[in-house]
């Protein structure tokens, strides 16, 4: 063999070590985007992948002969169960006992296919290199592939791709290599049954082409065979996964498969969410809003005629032009963020709170974050960032945050305002019922006053008149009003307080919380 097949193979190596990595990326992601808690489920898959790449490694001893074809054969084996994983997977959620099988069977073969690779390369490799010149080579070269596969991955594979074309793309790679291989390779192949594998080769490559051109129908099956209702908008950022389906219940917002409202009844929501904060905070004139990128808080907050400015922090441009340029949402929250007064900021709030500001500070603060279903939203729910959030504040301000069921999650809901308390806030639970969510509740805070020390069981009530009295100024409302205000304060037996630790930035225990509580429901 001269010397360009030998840099051809170090190429193969390349190229298999990239789809490796990649196929593992795409199983951690797609079960933390399905299951939650993107910690535990990445960790399972790295732990359970990294021990079938030993046990193929293993097994690649028991390989004595045609050492080619085995490799070749196992290329097309990996582009098939690694290409079509995906679409499976996303299949198979609503099954949900039959997911864990599938995700950990597949990351299983997938990872026993990829730890036979290197092995066999290295023994096909080895009659033309020294031990150590051969190691150095092959191991450089994989780490390599692995580099690029992490850079690609959450730059470009995934933003531009989506995780099932990601997963088809690198197996038509696994399937190229394979092909080549039975060129490249040749001298070490036997004349029978060549044909016969470059048909297979073939085979696999058409088929994952058929899956390129059809990624988007698969992917459209297997997110309504998940969420239920028709797909009517789809977008992959480089932050989640927006969809919006269509029902006889009007049209849902989904992120990363979380439901985030429903238009038929998220107006329950939002007025709770707002109107309680704007009740206390009269004539407040600056008002940050964190999250809710979907405009729906805002419209509820451009119903004051005080507020001079609306500055709305939320991580994704995907997400703030979704709410000016979908038309359905764009009606349902008024056009609220091309209003004069609204200044959308795309930037991550964590980031946010930490970076200096001379503009004047907040008179009343909306928090609408998702549910902290994982480590990098359980981080916007920490005694580290509400004590930073107080940087923001004026001293009369008010803050409102969505904190869960306290019905379905009571523990996650009271460790929410324990965390709050715990960073130098008075705390007023209250909650609301949303019908296509249950019971829902939330918080009302403010800093307390430290010139003195307040009895936290009255601080709220002598700081603030509570239940708050809905103001006259605002017309429009569908849920609230003078009679209905009151009750949301009034907490049932079954949602008393509970005694739990509060979120910190180091421990985050409100992800196991939320995880134990919620079970993987989708939320």
């Amino acid at each position: 063999m001269n010397r360009a097949p030998l840099w051809l193979l170090y190429l193969n190596v390349l190229v298999i070590a990239t789809c490796g990595l990649v196929y593992e990326l795409v199983a951690g992601t797609l079960a933390s985007y399905l299951l939650g808690d993107s910690v535990t489920q990445f960790s399972l898959v790295i732990g359970v992948y990294l021990s079938a790449l030993g046990a193929g490694a293993w097994i690649s001893q028991y390989v004595h002969t045609q050492l080619a074809r085995v490799f070749i054969e196992v290329e097309l084996a990996l582009a098939l169960i690694g290409g079509f994983s995906t679409p499976l997977l996303f299949l198979a959620f609503p099954m949900l006992d039959w997911f864990h099988v599938l995700l950990f069977g597949s990351v299983i073969l997938i990872g026993i296919l990829v730890g036979l690779e290197l092995p066999l390369l290295m023994r096909i490799l080895r009659e033309h290199l020294e031990f150590s010149e051969l190691i150095s080579r092959v191991l450089a070269f994989d780490y390599l592939g692995a580099l690029f596969a992490s850079l690609l991955f959450p730059i470009l594979l995934v933003p531009r791709l989506g995780l099932t074309r990601t997963a088809l793309l690198f197996g038509l790679l696994n399937a190229g290599v394979g092909l080549w291989g039975t060129y490249l390779l040749r001298p070490l192949l036997s004349s029978k049954g060549i044909d016969g594998l470059r048909g297979r080769a073939f085979l696999v490559i058409g088929m994952l082409v058929i899956g390129m051109i059809k990624a988007d129908a698969l992917t459209t099956l297997s997110e309504e065979n998940t969420l239920g209702g028709e797909i009517v908008y789809a977008d992959s950022s480089p932050y989640q996964r927006i969809v919006v389906t269509q029902s006889d219940r009007g049209f849902q917002l989904y992120l990363n498969g979380h439901l985030q409202f429903n238009s038929v009844d998220e107006y329950r929501y939002h007025e709770a969410l707002v109107h309680p904060l704007m009740s206390v905070c009269q004539n407040a004139s600056r008002v940050l809003v964190l999250g809710g990128g979907d405009g729906l808080a805002v419209r509820e907050i451009l119903r004051y005629p005080s507020v001079e400015s609306i500055t709305l922090v939320d991580l994704d441009p995907a997400m703030t032009r979704l709410a000016t340029r979908f038309e359905p949402l764009a009606r349902l929250n008024q056009n609220a963020l091309s209003s004069a007064k609204v200044e959308v900021v795309n930037q991550d709030a964590f980031v946010w709170v930490n970076e200096a500001d001379e503009r004047p500070a907040y008179d009343a603060v909306v928090i609408d974050f998702p549910d902290p279903g994982n480590y990098s939203v359980g981080k916007l729910y920490t005694t580290y960032f509400y004590q930073r959030l107080r940087k923001r504040l004026t001293p009369e301000a008010g803050v409102a945050v969505q904190c869960t069921s306290p019905l379905v999650a009571p523990q996650s809901y009271w460790c929410i305002l324990h965390t709050l308390r715990a960073s130098g806030y008075q705390v007023t639970p209250y909650h609301a019922a949303v019908p296509t969510f249950g019971v829902w509740g939330f918080a009302l805070a403010r800093i307390i006053d430290e010139e003195r020390i307040v009895d936290e069981t009255h601080s709220s009530s002598e700081r603030w008149s509570l239940p708050p009295t809905l103001s006259a100024d605002v017309e429009g409302l569908r849920f609230l009003n003078e009679s209905t205000m009151p009750s949301l304060f009034d907490l049932p037996a079954d949602q008393q307080p509970l005694d739990v630790p509060p979120n910190r930035l180091n421990d985050q225990n409100l992800i196991r919380l939320y995880d134990t509580e919620w079970g993987g429901r989708t939320t």
